[in-house]
């Protein structure tokens, strides 16, 4: 069974920093005006003042330190990224989570984050959030739908999601344990200790400017390995500035994921809001889950045990 973090409550402090990619403190003023309309506050690392130079947000090194900061501080109840980019597998077996896993705390972000949502929940047992990140708060003016599910989600809430079908979907209904995240990273952890066991699993995939190929080849990795066997039920979520070659792959981004997946019986949904772009809602990964696909909807909603 996987184990939540305890819910933060107004007063309590949300830790944001990046532990890949650089951003620009500033991008975090949206984010720090609603955690503290939430009744948050915020605590912001070391990496969000970072000169860096390059790509991402201090060296490997200062990037682990400052995560581990906020890891190991009870007083620190969420953590939530400010982006992804790439660099946590640059940094994941540096991490100690002694303290971490005395008193668990939610973890929030998406992308080259699914490293960690992966690994927590693969060698802890503990469950995460992919979810919108701080640096994307000002993207989502005057947010009704996605954003207050984080709040609802840390503050204690289970997913209750109904969403519009997709004329592609395969209906029935599947539950199991919500892995996935991010296709590029999932399947780059595939053979590495963070890699979860995809038996009875919902899973749910998602990514953003990628060559067409390129999908098809991560997605066939994954079936070739047996990961698509067994599993309950298949989300697949946006598919986002897809590139193709010239001349040209001869199958859409949409076309590659039904090929993928005909085979099997398992229900699968298309399109679900979980995403790069604003349609993003928060999943809790590693939490077991019960996804319906009908004619006239998709559902998901946690199975509060």
């Amino acid at each position: 069974m996987t184990n939540q973090p305890l819910p933060i409550r107004p007063g309590e402090k949300v830790g944001i920093m990046c532990p890949a990619g650089f951003m620009p403190k500033e991008r975090t003023d949206a984010c720090v005006q609603q955690l503290k309309e939430w009744g948050f506050n915020a605590v912001l690392g070391q990496t969000l003042h970072s000169t860096s130079t390059n790509y991402f947000s201090g060296t490997d090194q200062e990037r682990a330190e400052d995560l581990q900061r906020m890891l190991d501080d009870d007083s620190i109840r969420t953590i939530l990224f400010g982006r992804g980019g790439y660099g946590m597998t640059r940094i994941i077996d540096r991490l100690d989570f002694t303290a971490f896993l005395k008193h668990p705390k939610w973890i929030a972000g998406y992308s080259d984050i699914t490293v960690l949502l992966a690994h927590l929940y693969t060698r802890y047992g503990i469950a995460a959030l992919h979810s919108p990140m701080a640096g994307a708060f000002q993207d989502y003016p005057n947010d009704e739908i996605y954003l207050p599910r984080l709040c609802e989600l840390i503050t204690g809430g289970a997913m209750n999601y109904t969403v519009a079908t997709d004329r592609q979907n395969r209906p029935g209904e599947a539950v199991g344990t919500l892995l996935g995240g991010n296709l590029a990273l999932f399947a780059h952890l595939v053979g590495s200790n963070s890699f979860p066991d995809t038996r009875g699993a919902i899973l749910f995939l998602e990514d953003v400017g990628e060559q067409l190929y390129n999908i098809d080849r991560m997605l066939r990795q994954l079936k070739r390995g047996g990961y698509l066997d067994g599993l309950s039920g298949v989300m697949f979520g946006g598919f986002t500035e897809c590139k193709d070659t010239e001349p040209p792959f001869g199958q859409d981004f949409q076309q590659i994921l039904e090929s993928i997946v005909r085979e099997y019986e398992f229900p699968v949904c298309y399109n679900f809001p979980v995403s790069h772009t604003e349609r993003n809602y928060p999943l809790k990964y590693g939490v077991r889950c019960r996804l319906t696909v009908s004619a006239n909807s998709v559902s998901l909603q946690e199975i509060v045990e």
